[in-house]
């Protein structure tokens, strides 16, 4: 089975975010992430990582947690790691 092209653009970076959360907003977080990379699928749900996310913005990417203080300061900091 072949993998096209899109397949494998839409692939390349795996980007979460928690929905429970206090320190983001879900729609617009989801938003400015898609402006990193607007062929990534953003899953959002629970990530299990209560106790940085009770704290801080935070940003699951390519395996990576990012935390900062803000959502923008999160989205930026995790922007180093889109693959493209």
């Amino acid at each position: 089975m072949e993998i096209t092209e899109n397949e494998r653009k839409a692939s390349r970076n795996d980007i979460r975010i928690c929905d429970q959360c206090k320190h983001i907003r879900v729609k617009t977080m989801v938003s400015k992430l898609q402006k990193l990379d607007p062929e990534a699928e953003i899953k959002v749900a629970c990530k299990s990582y209560c106790g940085p996310c009770a704290r801080k913005a935070f940003v699951f990417i390519n395996g990576r947690y990012i935390t900062a203080t803000t959502e923008d300061e999160a989205i930026e900091k995790a922007s180093q790691y889109v693959k493209s």
